[in-house]
């Protein structure tokens, strides 16, 4: 836990140092900038870590896969959603950066997705099976798994509650996030359990039970899909 917290202080200091408030952005500041913090009482484990966070700054990567694994960090807008998405890996994120921290961080966001891909790839969810098209009047059209699904949609932009309603008499809840590249539709994992239940009418299916299991071992999981057009 200790090198989990050192290592958000360290995308804080980042996050500083991109606004001018830190010093510096070449790679002699960044090395300052360790010094320092080892210097403040960090310790020079923290500075390693510290060290390494920023040497992989320099090509932007952690700070976004911190803001891709966490709900509402990078903020979505109901224009930003409509168009037509085409999937392209499970998708999962946390619901806070407390509850990613606790789960480990970054690397089992990704280890869970990675989990994931194979018991997607069973019930048949690939991208030219899964497809969300979102319209300016309200109403979508889908194929999850090759299964057609449509209705109307609604977005909040304070929660990030996407709410379907769909044409076969059942109402679907998920959180929409931004991603690098895209976006990702993101459940509850028993009600993805449930939509694909539905769906593939494969009610009580090995494989779709092991994808409902996923969010027991977390706090604070969502799973789904992320797109991309």
């Amino acid at each position: 836990m200790r090198k989990i917290s050192v290592f958000f202080v360290a995308v804080a200091t980042m996050i500083l140092a991109s606004c001018g408030l830190g010093a510096g952005t070449n790679t002699t500041n960044a090395s300052s900038t360790t010094a320092n913090a080892s210097s403040a009482g960090i310790g020079a484990a923290a500075g390693n870590v510290l060290g390494s966070v920023l040497s992989a700054a320099t090509n932007g990567q952690t700070i976004g896969n911190v803001l891709q694994s966490v709900l509402g960090l990078d903020k979505l807008t109901k224009q930003s959603l409509i168009g037509t998405w085409t999937y392209s890996q499970p998708g999962c994120a946390f619901t806070s950066e407390k509850f990613l921290a606790q789960a480990g961080g970054e690397a089992v966001a990704t280890s869970i997705k990675d989990k994931l891909q194979p018991y997607y790839q069973k019930v048949g969810i690939n991208s030219s099976s899964t497809q969300f098209i979102f319209k300016e009047d309200g109403t979508y059209s889908a194929t999850v798994a090759g299964k057609p699904l449509s209705g109307t949609w609604t977005f909040d932009e304070s929660t990030y509650q996407v709410k379907l309603q769909a044409a076969l008499l059942f109402n679907i809840t998920c959180y929409a996030k931004k991603n690098s590249n895209g976006i990702g539709l993101l459940f509850e994992a028993t009600k993805l359990l449930s939509v694909l239940q539905k769906l593939t009418a494969l009610s009580g299916n090995s494989t779709l039970q092991s994808i409902g299991d996923f969010s027991k071992n977390y706090d604070g999981l969502r799973i789904g899909f992320d797109f991309k057009k």
